[in-house]
């Protein structure tokens, strides 16, 4: 495996030294004579041609394609396609609709993990494996809150190849990944990328008439690859074939790929998959509260340093943990000429002494940290002044 991530790395070099050689060719010579003293000296791997540019050897190529050939045959048979049928309720409508997506085989006993969204409200659900065997499957367990999903099918006379688990808390910006599910329902496409971005929240939407959750997913993954309709429950790779995150959404103007992809990230996975197969459900621990990572123009109308970090309670759920803490939401009033004045609510800086500089960090610390009963101390700013509260975490 190592090997196999060096190999990659190497055929990234190489097309950085053949930019910059055809960079240096577009430079004045003076300039050009500068720079080439400070370029490391091409890889016996590259051929120099007269025009100044690198050509890979073919060695390293065939490699490259090796590699990215051994992944996939290793990883695509633990890929399902799954067609749905199910109702759904919009406004005075109730209708029935189909759909489809990707999951990935869990273990040796059934189990297929996808996203929530793929099977929700699903009364028939079809499991295609890549080499074409199709079976039923039923709903083991759903959580809306994560987006995750666990359908099980009967296992007798299957050959089923379960999926390995990577730990998705050490990647890094600029690793390769590859994602692989069933676009438009295309059978097993694989495609590559970089990790984008981490840290990222995804908010399930409540206004999607199939979904009946808000709630705020941590430590997103963001990627470059392509991903498109029908890649949902799908997964994300390394370079070692394992699964660092599960395909679940993209930011597109139109419905299709536009290089903004997000990945549930494994160590969540790994944490809920277990319950949702034990208990069909998960709890999460909830503060009760709506938040956003404060601005510094926020923070300068508050009368605060502009530099100031935290969390600015935007809504506190009633009976909540947030509200019988006693934590002061934000809120607007109107003046007898009907003019609109913001009255700030608290704002969180630190929960058990870790600094909370974001709502990401707010939201990634309850789930990953904590659990439902368990008090969390809060350091909040009222009215400029810093002081300590402690909540007890509720079931969401």
């Amino acid at each position: 495996m190592k090997k196999r991530n060096v190999v990659l790395s190497v055929l990234i070099v190489l097309v950085l030294i053949a930019s910059a050689s055809a960079l240096l060719h577009t430079l004045p010579s003076n300039v050009a004579a500068q720079m080439v003293t400070a370029t490391a000296t091409p890889s016996a791997n590259a051929t120099q041609t007269a025009s100044g540019r690198l050509l890979t050897d073919g060695t390293v190529i065939e490699q490259v394609q090796s590699i990215y050939r051994s992944i996939y045959d290793t990883v695509n048979p633990s890929v399902v396609n799954i067609q749905v049928l199910g109702t759904y309720n919009y406004g005075f409508y109730v209708g029935a609709v189909s759909s489809q997506g990707s999951g990935f085989v869990w273990d040796t006993q059934g189990h297929i993990v996808t996203n929530n969204n793929v099977v929700e409200n699903a009364y028939n659900i079809t499991v295609t494996f890549s080499d074409g065997t199709t079976t039923t499957a039923e709903v083991v367990g759903t959580d809306v809150q994560s987006d995750l999903a666990v359908i099980k099918v009967d296992p007798t006379g299957l050959t089923l190849h379960p999926v390995s688990l990577g730990n998705s808390q050490t990647v890094k910006v600029g690793d390769l990944v590859i994602a692989i599910g069933n676009p438009y329902g295309l059978a097993g496409p694989m495609t590559q990328g970089i990790v984008s971005a981490l840290s990222r929240s995804l908010t399930v939407d409540s206004s999607n008439p199939f979904s009946s959750s808000t709630y705020t997913i941590p430590d997103i993954i963001q990627t470059d690859a392509a991903v498109n309709p029908g890649n949902s429950g799908g997964v994300l790779v390394n370079t070692s074939g394992e699964v660092i995150g599960v395909t679940s959404a993209i930011q597109s103007t139109t419905n299709a790929n536009a290089g903004i992809a997000f990945a549930i990230p494994s160590h969540i996975v790994k944490r809920i998959v277990p319950v949702l197969i034990k208990d069909g459900r998960y709890q999460h621990p909830s503060l009760g509260l709506s938040g956003i990572t404060l601005t510094a123009n926020y923070a300068t109308e508050m009368g605060l340093d502009a530099n100031t970090h935290g969390v600015l309670i935007t809504r506190i759920t009633p009976g909540g943990a947030a509200d019988l803490a006693g934590l002061k939401e934000t809120t607007q009033q109107y003046t007898r000429y009907n003019r609109g004045v913001i009255i700030f609510g608290d704002v969180i800086t630190a929960i058990d002494g870790n600094p909370v500089r974001t709502y990401e960090d707010l939201v990634s610390y309850i789930f990953n940290k904590t659990e439902v009963g368990q008090k969390v101390e809060l350091t909040i700013l009222r009215d400029g002044k810093e002081m300590t509260v402690t909540a007890t975490l509720q079931s969401e």
